[in-house]
């Protein structure tokens, strides 16, 4: 059925997709009701044909009622233009202020032969003005002066490229992933943590040549029980979550006297005694004891310096650190979902937040101090890892979104869409369509902020990271928007400001010395890959993924892979590659009823991709006859070393033979998701000073930086 014209060009407007093609290729036309709660979603009434009328007739009526723009996104090295909305026939003067102080006079003044336009019985003219190509990249401002009239709007200029950090040289790098919870010590507090994450990246690099350690995503998570398992449905995106805190590593407990170690010792001492080797990561049991002697230190007396060095952290982090906070402190208070608070303390600016957070400053300040602590942490892990001759060091995870009721939904409820959540249509993998519960950003919103929390979030992750990857990038062209209570089959596409989004990452990741990845895996529209290799952000290729459709459908030839690409076996969402050659993840998704034909079906056609990439290792020399698993993981590994790609990685669960997948899609509870230790081949759990032990790991680690750095 066709929409309506009206509530077409509506849509359009505000882009949103009204058709799209699917997954088998077959066109679908979004229905109305889907359309008209988008909209809402946005702020537009289009629930009747005369609403709708009304809708269209006031956004385009809008832009003539700003004098400027709400947001502009250019590249250096290219001119733009901008539009200038001022009485008919008046004079107007524009200038840009650059981000350094310095001042950029007289824009050149285009053409520009649009009609004026009467607005409240006031005819309004429209004059263009050129942006300069030869703008530096920064945060700028552009300022417009006509009569007793005066706007200003904010003008990023992004770098045209990115590419590889200078550090790196013409080389390719290759580097170690893990799951940071999963990879324990003998002297970590039951999951793995900052001081562990240092030690390995440490020993990665002066063992082994690695060049990075990519993590999961560090964002927090709610700071009472449950806490989420799944680091990429955190409560913020913004903030690290105090989980991964090593107390032994805060420079107060290290001076603190016997009493308050001792006391803290036996917090730990009770924490192994209940279980740290057990097969399942306990983070409620874990964060229960730590919070028990972070609180202990809190309590201890800081040095004046230390003390300044606190304020300092608190002021650079503004408002956003106390919001953060005080919804921290409110969640243990009234529980995590803040939308069963006490109607005055749902919004953050609301005078009764303002008096919690006075009456609760102890508790409020603590949350900050932990932040800082981490900041510390994480500061001191990049700077062990490229002192120990790592490139680019932490390379960090960034997630598509946030919990629905978590402190960014609270904080910033103003920025996100209401009664939507995102997800994915159907497609091969999961014909049913995906709904991740997460609510969207709303882009209107985003830009009348001048992406002020995008950008904030983007540079906290990068301030101590030398590369950040973006899971779902695609996310940042364009999301699926799923109506409450609609399901993932009823959602449609509404598309983002890629120049903006792209472009204030690249600017952040240029500032930082670092690169990014973006994990463009699945359905994606051709000309993104296009356009994410032209601004110099490296893409992701999964061997198991990487098959010639247009040649037959063989395992994709090593020299047709992308250069521009960190290129590995498996990844998070599939199980390590001992337990895919046996064919594990068949066997569990059986065993927990998601398949959607019988397992001997599956378990064949698995078995006749496995067998195609197998038959290309035998023939390019790389697999032995009658070759172990071992010995075959190995020869995945090598094949990646015949690629032109620039960046290689390992799975640190393939580099100790470890077959337990981390995450299995399409299950909630009915399998341990994030919560399953690094073990060796026998399932036995594995301590991070075994690994550095491991002649497996050194016997695969080998195989990429030997070849790493020719």
């Amino acid at each position: 059925m066709e929409l309506d014209p009206t509530l077409r060009q509506l849509a359009d407007a505000h882009a949103i997709a009204t058709e799209y093609w699917d997954w088998q290729g077959n066109h679908v036309v979004v229905g109305r009701h889907t359309i008209v709660d988008v909209l809402a979603a946005l702020g537009v009434d289009a629930a009747t044909p005369d609403a709708a009328e009304g809708a269209l007739a006031q956004q385009q009526r809008q832009p003539w009622t700003r004098m400027l723009p709400t947001f502009l996104a250019t590249r250096d090295g290219r001119t733009a233009s901008v539009w200038v909305h001022v009485p008919h026939g008046a004079q107007v003067r524009v200038w840009i202020d650059l981000e350094d102080g310095d001042t950029r006079e007289h824009l050149h003044q285009m053409e520009n032969w649009t009609p004026p336009r009467d607005i409240d019985g006031q005819l309004v003219g429209e004059a263009s003005f050129e942006i300069p190509a030869n703008l530096p990249t920064g945060y700028h401002t552009l300022r417009a002066h006509s009569g007793d009239r005066e706007d200003s709007m904010p003008l990023v200029v992004t770098p045209s490229w990115l590419g590889i950090p200078a550090q790196m040289g013409s080389r390719r790098g290759w580097g170690l992933a893990t799951q940071l919870y999963s990879v324990r010590s003998e002297r970590s507090w039951g999951i793995g943590d900052l001081t562990d994450l240092t030690d390995l990246a440490v020993w990665s690099a002066a063992e082994h040549d690695a060049d990075f350690v990519l993590i999961n995503p560090l964002h927090a998570a709610e700071p009472v029980p449950p806490m989420e398992p799944s680091p990429y449905l955190p409560t913020t995106r913004r903030f690290v979550n105090p989980i991964y805190l090593r107390i032994e590593r805060i420079p107060e407990y290290a001076e603190a006297k016997e009493g308050p170690r001792a006391e803290i010792r036996a917090i730990h001492k009770k924490l192994r005694k209940a279980g740290r080797t057990r097969k399942r990561i306990n983070r409620d049991a874990v964060w229960a004891a730590k919070l028990q002697a972070l609180s202990i230190v809190f309590k201890l007396e800081r040095s004046a310096g230390r003390e300044l060095a606190f304020r300092a952290f608190c002021n650079r982090q503004g408002p956003g650190l106390d919001d953060y906070a005080t919804w921290s402190v409110l969640a243990q208070t009234h529980g995590s979902d803040w939308t069963a608070w006490p109607e005055p303390l749902q919004h953050p600016a609301g005078e009764a937040v303002a008096d919690f957070r006075a009456e609760h400053s102890q508790q409020v300040d603590f949350h900050r101090w932990l932040q800082w602590l981490l900041d510390e942490q994480l500061r001191d892990t990049q700077a062990a890892a490229v002192d120990a001759g790592m490139a680019l060091g932490v390379m960090q995870d960034l997630a598509v979104g946030v919990h629905p009721s978590g402190a960014d939904s609270w904080g910033l409820q103003d920025i996100y869409a209401s009664g939507i959540t995102v997800g994915a249509p159907p497609d091969p993998y999961n014909q049913n369509g995906q709904d991740w519960t997460q609510p969207p950003w709303r882009p209107d919103k985003l830009a009348e902020t001048g992406y002020a929390p995008y950008r904030a979030l983007v540079s906290s992750i990068l301030r101590h990271a030398g590369g950040i990857r973006v899971d779902h990038i695609i996310g940042l062209f364009r999301l699926w928007w799923i109506p409450a209570g609609a399901g993932p089959t009823a959602g449609t596409y509404v598309r983002y400001d890629h120049e903006a989004l792209i472009g204030i990452l690249a600017l952040e990741a240029q500032r930082a010395g670092a690169l990014v990845v973006g994990e463009d895996l699945g359905t994606v529209e051709p000309w993104v890959r296009e356009y994410l290799k032209a601004r110099g952000i490296l893409g992701t290729s999964i061997l198991w993924f990487e098959f010639d459709h247009d040649g037959g459908g063989d395992p994709l030839p090593p020299d047709r892979w992308r250069e521009y690409c960190l290129a590995s076996v498996t990844t998070h969402d599939l199980p390590p590659t001992a337990g895919y050659l046996a064919g594990d993840h068949v066997r569990l998704r059986d065993d927990l009823g998601v398949l959607t034909r019988p397992v001997e079906e599956e378990l064949a056609a698995d078995e006749v991709d496995r067998q195609a990439w197998l038959d290309s290792l035998s023939a390019l020399g790389l697999l032995p006859a009658g070759a172990d698993v071992e010995e075959t993981v190995r020869a995945l590994h090598a094949y990646l070393t015949r690629t032109p790609s620039r960046l290689l990685c390992v799975a640190l669960t393939d580099a100790v033979g470890d077959r337990r997948i981390q995450n299995q899609p399409g299950t909630l509870d009915e399998y341990p998701n994030w919560r399953v230790p690094l073990t060796g081949p026998d399932g036995a759990p594995l301590v991070l000073e075994e690994v550095f032990d491991s002649s497996r790991a050194a016997a695969l680690l080998a195989v990429v930086h030997g070849e790493g750095r020719d």
